[in-house]
């Protein structure tokens, strides 16, 4: 079930770690829709997503009583160019509420614009049907695709890469 409520996004905090994270591994045992397949501890997830040595911003989506209802990240890939950032995004998945990720990418973008990012990279699973269509429907486009990714349990998957052109302030 899908419901509409109004969000609020805001900067992680290390504090969010813990909640954030449960979100992260939520979505992981669920499985298909992320790159991740095993379990982040909440160290690991800070590494990655609040304030690893690739960490660039973390924004959090939450409703009006301040229950978590997605985050998204730009990080530092070292196969990316100069001025290039990876963005990752996760919402909740029960209930789902309309509209996260387009609030979470206003914010980001805005985030990306200020240090000079000038474009930002998504790589996605191609069985992420659902990935794959919101990073389209807020302006990302086809790039590259690494043929036959390697899961843990040796299944083989594409990985589309899609880029947003960022407009510099």
């Amino acid at each position: 079930m899908k419901i509409e409520q109004p969000i609020i996004v805001r900067e992680a905090l290390k504090s969010d770690s813990i909640v954030l994270c449960a979100l992260l591994n939520e979505i992981i045992i669920i499985g298909g829709s992320t790159a991740f397949e095993s379990l982040l501890s909440t160290s690991e997830f800070d590494s990655c997503f609040v304030c690893g040595s690739s960490f660039i911003c973390c924004h959090v989506a939450e409703n009006s009583a301040g229950e978590v209802l997605g985050f998204q990240s730009l990080t530092r890939h070292s196969e990316l160019p100069v001025g290039w950032a990876d963005i990752a995004t996760f919402a909740r998945v029960n209930p789902k509420v309309l509209g996260v990720g387009t609030a979470l990418f206003q914010k980001t973008v805005s985030y990306a614009q200020n240090i000079g990012i000038a474009t930002i990279n998504a790589t996605i699973r191609a069985d992420n049907v659902s990935g794959l269509s919101y990073y389209s429907k807020i302006g990302f486009l086809d790039y590259s695709v690494a043929k036959n990714v390697p899961l843990n349990d040796g299944s083989l998957i594409d990985r589309i890469s899609k880029k947003f052109k960022v407009s510099i302030n």
